[in-house]
């Protein structure tokens, strides 16, 4: 059966999207997103050193050929600073693919939703693919999703924080109510959590900090792509019901009787 992630009208076999940052090597990054089976990538093109051609950039040390870029605006603290960001990220990796943050404040990372939205239905309008990165709030994904966007990205918990799924219900929510691919980005730390996401029914995760950190990037980059997997299988094949008591999984009608002993 065919079951494909389609974003910004093209279509991708891996579920999961890695992230390029804090890798203690570059050939750990490549390695994980290798292993990761990944069809995309994020890059921070505001942490990119762009200013000396003749030095390389985590630009150069993979095949772009094979990978959908998505630029993001990461770093960015208003509307125009993300604005700025995105055109130069278009120019840079040729792509209308953006994904978008806008986060003001420096100690929690939590992003701004109504700057969020302000710069998405711009840059829609300016012909981008827009994956805008928000909190777990339903009203505002459907606002993004009636503004244009591709995707909403609704956080799992703190970025970078590793602290697992703490929106389930409002992701349900947001799932229930989605018109287009639901992506759930920040604060995953281990496959389970990716694949609890997948099995609530978000098509995909993002994934940065909990491989790049790992003692074996490229290890837990396959273990993600392996949660993933088990996630979405889980999720289309459907889970049994819950029950408030217990249930025999051995057949209760018919059974042999026991022979009583002779005296």
């Amino acid at each position: 059966m065919s079951d494909e992630l389609v974003i910004g009208g093209k279509t991708f076999q891996s579920r999961l999207i890695v992230g390029t940052g804090r890798y203690r090597t570059m050939e750990d990054m490549v390695a994980a997103v290798e292993a990761s089976g990944t069809g995309m990538i994020t890059v921070a093109i505001r942490r990119l050193d762009l200013d000396d051609p003749s030095q390389k950039t985590l630009l150069d040390y993979l095949d772009w050929t094979k990978y959908q870029m998505l630029p993001n605006t990461a770093g960015c603290a208003t509307v125009e600073e993300a604005m700025f960001v995105a055109r130069l990220g278009r120019e840079v990796g040729q792509t209308n693919f953006v994904k978008l943050e806008v986060i003001p404040d420096p100690k929690y990372l939590f992003p701004d939703g109504a700057a969020t939205l302000e710069a998405a239905k711009l840059l829609v309008e300016e012909g981008f693919i827009v994956l805008p990165y928000i909190h777990a709030d339903p009203t505002l994904a459907m606002k993004l999703q009636e503004a244009g966007c591709a995707t909403v990205m609704p956080l799992g918990s703190a970025i970078g924080s590793g602290q697992g799924i703490h929106t389930i219900e409002e992701l349900k929510i947001i799932i229930e109510q989605a018109t287009v691919p639901i992506v759930v980005d920040a604060g995953l730390a281990v496959p389970s959590d990716a694949s609890l996401a997948l099995e609530l029914g978000a098509d995909a995760v993002l994934v940065n900090s909990a491989i790049a950190q790992a003692a074996d990037p490229a290890l837990m980059a396959e273990a993600f792509k392996n949660g993933v997997e088990a996630g979405r299988k889980a999720y289309l094949a459907g889970r049994m019901g819950l029950r408030e008591y217990a249930a025999p999984s051995s057949p209760t009608t018919d059974v042999p009787q026991p022979v009583p002993a002779r005296s």
